[in-house]
């Protein structure tokens, strides 16, 4: 395994249930988590399940796009949409219980090259994951399971 590279994200409570992103070195001007559960149109910024489809979305895509480049291919038309499916578990609490990721890429599949390396990231393995699939840090981390270590620390 190879050295662990640590980055760090900050928040701060703004009101309610909104909070203020803080990237540290990546200055984002407007960041906001909100959990405030209002109507889409009143919201400052995603609630947590939304981010988590988006980065989820965001690693997969870049996955797609470097595996392909890795084969000396570009891609230049791609959209991508997470559904995020939030059910109760066994206790009665809201969990995000399945994401459906679909990506679509507009390529010319008439083109015999681009479809023999195309098929090379799209190729499974014996668990069935995608080649592209393994060069995404945040699907592979969130399918084997993140260790989470909480602290509260009361001032």
């Amino acid at each position: 395994m190879s050295e662990e590279t640590i980055t760090k994200a900050k928040l701060k409570l703004e009101k309610d249930m909104i909070f203020k992103c803080d990237m540290g070195e990546m200055a984002l001007k407007d960041c906001y988590i909100d959990e405030t559960n209002q109507k889409e149109a009143d919201m400052w910024g995603p609630n947590p399940a939304r981010l988590l489809g988006t980065a989820l979305l965001g690693c997969l895509s870049a996955s797609f796009i470097f595996c392909m480049r890795k084969r000396k291919l570009n891609i230049d038309d791609l959209k991508a949409e997470a559904e995020i499916v939030i059910g109760r578990n066994e206790k009665g609490f809201l969990r995000v219980t399945k994401i459906n990721i679909n990506i679509d890429v507009n390529a010319d599949m008439d083109n015999e090259n681009l479809k023999k390396r195309m098929s090379q990231c799209l190729k499974e393995d014996k668990e069935g994951t995608r080649m592209f699939e393994h060069f995404c840090t945040i699907t592979q981390s969130v399918i084997s399971g993140i260790d989470v270590d909480v602290n509260v620390n009361v001032k």
